[in-house]
C-alpha cells in the first residue's frame, strides 16, 4: 500500500472512531436530559400531589369545625326584610338583616365603602358581608381580596368607623375578628354563605347594581 492510501486509511479510520465518539456522547447527552427531565416531572407531579392532598385536608378540616359552634359569632333575631327606598337606622354596624333597597349590591370586591341598605339585601340572598376598617394594612386585604374572589356569595368592602380591624356578616349572624388570617373567618363563609339562616336560599348575588 502506498503511503497516500495509507494516510487516506488512516485519516478516514480516525474520522470514524471521531464520529462514533460523538454518537456516543450525544447518546449520553440524551439519556441524561431525559433522565433529569423523568426525575423532575415525577418530583412536580409527586409536589402537585401532596399539596392537592394537603388542601383537601384543610377543606375538611374547615368544613369539619364549620359544622359546629364558631367561637365569637352572634345571632340576631326578629329581623325586618321590607324593602323601602329611604335610608335605614340599623341597630348593629354593620347591619346584620332588616329593612333594605329593593335592588341588591352584586357580590365581588369594593375598595370603597357600599351603601348598607344594597348590603343588607344581599344578605338576604345569603351573602357574606365582609367589611374591614379603612386602614387595614394592605396585605391583610389582599389576603381577604383572594378569599372574596373564591366564593361567589361574598361581598367585601372597608366599612367607615368600624369597631376593631373586620367583621363578618351574615343575615342574622356575624363575628368581628382582628385579623383575616383568623381560621374563623373561612369557617363563617362555608358555614353561612347560602347557610341555613338565609331567608332566600338560591336568590341571585348578581344582576342587582354594582354598590
Amino acid at each position: 500500500m502506498s503511503t497516500r492510501k495509507k494516510d487516506e486509511a488512516e485519516r478516514a479510520a480516525r474520522l470514524t472512531e471521531i464520529r462514533e465518539q460523538q454518537r456516543r456522547a450525544e447518546r449520553r447527552r440524551t439519556a441524561l436530559i431525559t433522565g433529569v427531565s423523568a426525575l423532575v416531572a415525577a418530583v412536580l407531579i409527586g409536589v402537585t400531589a401532596i399539596v392537592i392532598v394537603g388542601e383537601q385536608r384543610r377543606q375538611a378540616d374547615v368544613a369539619e369545625a364549620a359544622a359546629g359552634d364558631i367561637s365569637g359569632v352572634q345571632t340576631f333575631t326578629d329581623l325586618s326584610a321590607t324593602h323601602v327606598q329611604q335610608p335605614v337606622q340599623y341597630d348593629q354596624s354593620p347591619p346584620v338583616g332588616g329593612d333594605h333597597a329593593g335592588v341588591w349590591a352584586n357580590c365581588g370586591t369594593y375598595t370603597e365603602p357600599i351603601p348598607s341598605e344594597l348590603a343588607v339585601h344581599s344578605l338576604e340572598h345569603g351573602a357574606v358581608w365582609i367589611t374591614y376598617s379603612p386602614d387595614l394594612p394592605t396585605g391583610q386585604v389582599q389576603r381577604l381580596t383572594d378569599l372574596a374572589q373564591g366564593n361567589a356569595y361574598v361581598l367585601l368592602s372597608p366599612f367607615e368607623g368600624l369597631t376593631g380591624e373586620l367583621v363578618a356578616s351574615a343575615w342574622g349572624t356575624q363575628l368581628a375578628l382582628e385579623t383575616a388570617d383568623d381560621p374563623r373567618l373561612e369557617q363563617f363563609l362555608v358555614k353561612y354563605q347560602q347557610g341555613e339562616q338565609t331567608p332566600e336560599p338560591g336568590a341571585p348575588c348578581t344582576g342587582g347594581v354594582d354598590a
